[in-house]
């Protein structure tokens, strides 16, 4: 998420022109979005950049906030982001990593999370990172009690409903 505007059409009364304010600055955030399909429960972390340290910064995070350890192991399913495969990665214990073919975004549930988060963002223009950081937390808050919408959203139908037998097989 960055400071240049996502713009999205309007509804406006007959003959008037919508006016959406745009400031074209090249500054970014970066929002990690963790989902439990199934239940739809959601971790969000945002960080001013992606590199392979601070993912995994952003993984201990993670396995701290859900409690992995070596009783309660957690897949979690990644793209294949420079920063997600680094041979330079260091991976929490309790924490595996599982990545999905090249190409497949629509493969990824964490990715249908986008399009409400953006939501809160359009045509709207951020002054500063701060400014923008503000909101992205908001909007976070907002979509975490919403677990149902989120499960919803993320849980496809193919994705196994009962995994209590996996972390046997790990």
């Amino acid at each position: 998420m960055g400071l240049q505007p996502i713009i999205r059409r309007v509804w406006t009364r007959h003959k008037h022109r919508p006016l959406a304010h745009c400031s074209y600055k090249r500054k970014w955030l970066y929002l990690y979005a963790f989902v439990h399909p199934e239940s739809g429960h959601t971790q969000w972390l945002i960080v001013p950049r992606v590199r392979t340290d601070v993912m995994s910064l952003v993984l201990a995070e993670f396995a701290q906030a859900v409690g992995a350890n070596v009783r309660k192991q957690i897949v979690l399913v990644l793209d294949n982001a420079g920063w997600h495969t680094s041979a330079d990665l260091v991976i929490p214990e309790g924490i595996h990593l599982e990545f999905l073919p090249s190409h497949t975004p629509e493969l990824q549930p964490a990715e249908r999370l986008w399009p409400p988060v953006r939501e809160s963002l359009a045509n709207t223009s951020f002054p500063d990172l701060d400014a923008l950081e503000a909101k992205l937390l908001e909007r976070c808050q907002k979509l975490t009690p919403q677990r149902e919408m989120i499960g919803k959203l993320t849980h496809y139908h193919w994705w196994p409903r009962d995994v209590s037998g996996l972390s046997s097989r790990i």
